[in-house]
């Protein structure tokens, strides 16, 4: 479903780079990389909620970005459509409807939309990170 090669876990490690992550990227491996995607996700998204609370229009544009950029940049762009089957399709088009809530919940201040990006993406961060040990069980010793 994610495609294995180098380039493509570089440019999702660059993308952390970018957005001043520096939780251990360099070390982690792939499966880590897409973990700490779903949780800068998360975080942003709940930012951006305590920003359009307060009135904080400036934080709110800044944390619905970066979401939006870890969604398209990271996520989106991860998926290996060829490999990754039908999964890998259905997880393309829900990305492209978390990042068009996102545009709509910054334009309109809508915190709905935006916990409802995080109603979607939890469920997937949760499974993604329950199935941690398994790939780290599966991999090869070096």
């Amino acid at each position: 479903m994610f495609a294995q090669q180098r380039p493509d876990m570089r440019s999702i490690a660059g993308l952390y780079q970018a957005v001043k992550v520096d939780t251990g990227v360099n070390s982690a491996n792939p499966h880590r990389l897409v973990e700490m995607l779903f949780e800068e996700f998360l975080a942003s998204c709940t930012r951006a909620r305590g920003a359009i609370a307060s009135g904080d229009v400036q934080e709110k544009g800044r944390a619905i970005g970066r979401a939006v950029r870890i969604v398209e940049e990271g996520l989106r762009a991860g998926l290996n459509l060829t490999a990754g089957g039908q999964l890998a399709h259905d997880l393309h088009e829900l990305y492209r409807y978390v990042t068009l809530r996102l545009t709509h919940a910054n334009l309109n201040r809508d915190d709905a939309a935006v916990a409802e990006c995080i109603a979607l993406v939890q469920p997937l961060h949760d499974a993604w990170r329950a199935i941690g040990p398994q790939v780290s069980a599966d991999r090869p010793a070096h």
